[in-house]
């Protein structure tokens, strides 16, 4: 008979954050312009059989570029939830903006999880344009066509069964490839939505993020989550602050990692 899968452990890890305004989050602006800072995280996930990540965050150098409160390298503060980057097999990349591929280069084994259609996305025509090219940074999309000829990307049409328990889920919206992550944890799944939603308000209120490829893919990415998650406290947007109030901390790394398999707080 086939082993029955042990549910995995989810953690976000936050590294980096930048102040802004409610406006900067919403189409059409907001009447109430209050400070509304973002938070940017990445995501592992852990059981007994395999760790997989999902995003490797961006560089200092970037931050420093952009503009980003830069805390901590992403990859290398893997090692407080004692992970190895040295031995993860499996990283999912949700989509190629600079804040999800920026440290790809630090996995030194691992398989990059890709949609091609967010590779043909960002080699492709629509990048003549500043507005929607300035969400990716050069040197990343280049570092992932090499990985591609060292054979170590995997492209995936649409949804996929990543590993027991973990499900890739083709969304587009925010960028035509995205994709974000369900996971069977001990409360029931858990969905890792990555940039399907960046705030609990933008598919709360269905006000979608300014940056986006397709407004009506994004809007269908807030119907989808729905139907993917048990609840809507099983959704974990992207860059919400919000996320480190609502889940226990990892005992040690208050401020810096919370527990996604743990009932939320409130």
């Amino acid at each position: 008979m086939p082993t029955e899968t042990k549910p995995y452990k989810v953690y976000a890890l936050r590294y980096a954050m930048r102040d802004a305004r409610r406006g900067e989050h919403f189409i059409g602006g907001d009447p109430h312009d209050a400070p509304m800072p973002m938070d940017y995280f990445v995501w592992a996930i852990v059981n007994e059989d395999r760790t997989i990540i999902l995003d490797t965050g961006f560089t200092e150098a970037v931050a420093m570029k952009r503009k980003r409160a830069w805390f901590r390298c992403p990859v290398e503060s893997l090692s407080l939830l004692g992970i190895d980057p040295d031995s993860v097999e499996d990283v999912v990349i949700s989509h190629l903006h600079y804040d999800h591929v920026g440290t790809f280069h630090k996995f030194a084994k691992a398989r990059f999880h890709l949609q091609e259609a967010e590779m043909h996305y960002a080699c492709g025509h629509y990048m003549r344009h500043h507005k929607l090219r300035h969400s990716f940074e050069v040197e990343d999309v280049a570092g992932i066509i090499r990985m591609t000829y060292a054979d170590r990307v995997v492209f995936h049409d649409g949804d996929a069964e990543l590993a027991p328990g973990i499900t890739l889920h083709a969304v587009g919206g925010h960028s035509a490839g995205l994709q974000c992550l369900r996971v069977d944890t001990e409360r029931g799944q858990v969905v890792l939505a990555s940039d399907v939603t960046h705030f609990y308000e933008n598919m709360e209120t269905g006000r979608p993020f300014t940056t986006l490829f397709h407004l009506g893919g994004m809007l269908d990415g807030f119907d989808r989550l729905r139907a993917l998650a048990p609840s809507p406290r099983h959704i974990v947007p992207g860059h919400d602050p919000e996320v480190m109030r609502r889940y226990p901390a990892v005992p040690g790394l208050e401020g810096i990692a919370v527990e996604l398999h743990r009932e939320p707080l409130a």
